[in-house]
């Protein structure tokens, strides 16, 4: 699915390349929103997530997600505090893309133009 307009970038989802799981657009949304910890393969799921002054992280909360910034904050910070679920971690779109390229069970979005080689892209938005 390619979601774009003419004020925002495409989303890209990444992975390692080593990553073989079945990943579908309902698994991505699962995931980033903590109702699905798992790949289909079975292994734990790492999510991260761009900085909060990222402008691509509100594209990725508004055109997969469908919340807002300060909803995500909210849903989030209601999950940690009843013990359902952490987060993902955050970080630069350096830091993630090294982080994707080092662990297999790492996803994470960055701008489509940012991708390099390091990482395999499954959806864009």
């Amino acid at each position: 699915m390619v979601v774009s307009g003419a004020t925002s970038a495409d989303i890209a989802i990444i992975v390692n390349p080593s990553n073989t799981a079945e990943i579908s657009t309902d698994d991505i949304k699962s995931l980033f929103s903590g109702r699905q910890k798992s790949f289909s393969n079975g292994k734990t799921a790492l999510l991260l997530s761009l900085e909060e002054d990222n402008p691509t992280r509100s594209e990725f909360h508004d055109a997969v997600l469908g919340k807002s910034d300060a909803q995500m904050k909210a849903y989030w910070s209601k999950l940690l505090f009843t013990g359902k679920g952490t987060p993902p971690k955050e970080t630069s779109v350096a830091e993630m893309l090294e982080l994707i390229a080092d662990n297999p069970n790492t996803i994470g979005y960055i701008d489509a133009a940012s991708v390099n080689g390091n990482v395999k892209v499954i959806a864009t938005f």
